[in-house]
């Protein structure tokens, strides 16, 4: 089978990264994607990170509205504990499922880094790189790199998904301020954020 892995600190998840994942699907074919929360993000700092178990919970309901059966949450980092590194994730996921052809799917910014990432050999070795643009001329660089990692001996997927300017960041902003998330997150999600009072100023994550 066609396995999707989309790993992120989705915090919170939003209708960019539904809008990438079911592009995704469609252009690559994939049977399943497994949606993996990350655990502690090795790349980048995460001061205002929501517990695993709500990042999960908002990623569940996200995925109720994606393609019925073929969204999977994973909670393989957030169970593994420590960095979520890629490589061992890829590594626990082959032998899980050694008959799936690993497809890894990633924004402009990551696919740009990836072969300086931690073991990059073995993410290589294990899963195809794929990638889509989040900038005007992203698509120029994502094409120039492709062609870099497939001389290291990745192979890459370069897709022209239409980005959509959203970002976690904004999300967490607004719902700290109390304003609405309209057009940002799935409804679903907006209203556990609403309701559980995740990134209120007052403080609870």
């Amino acid at each position: 089978m066609r396995t999707g892995v989309y790993g992120g600190t989705f915090n919170p998840i939003h209708l960019g990264h539904v809008h990438i994942l079911e592009e995704f699907i469609t252009r690559l074919s994939l049977g399943r994607v497994l949606l993996i929360p990350a655990g502690t993000p090795p790349h980048k700092q995460a001061p205002d990170l929501a517990p695993g178990w709500r990042r999960a919970a908002m990623c569940r309901l996200a995925a109720r509205a994606l393609p019925q059966g073929r969204v999977e949450v994973s909670l393989l980092e957030l169970e593994r504990g420590g960095k979520s590194f890629t490589s061992d994730t890829l590594a626990q996921l082959h032998q899980r499922h050694p008959e799936d052809e690993l497809y890894f799917l990633m924004g402009e910014d990551m696919f740009l880094t990836v072969d300086h990432w931690h073991e990059a050999g073995s993410i290589f070795r294990l899963a195809n790189l794929c990638a889509s643009p989040r900038s005007p001329d992203g698509m120029e660089k994502l094409l120039a790199k492709k062609a870099e990692l497939e001389a290291q001996g990745a192979r890459c997927f370069v897709e022209d998904i239409p980005f959509w300017d959203v970002s976690s960041t904004k999300v967490r902003e607004l719902a700290a301020a109390g304003e609405s998330l309209e057009r940002l997150v799935p409804p679903a999600v907006a209203e556990y954020i609403v309701e559980q009072g995740i990134y209120r100023r007052s403080g609870g994550l």
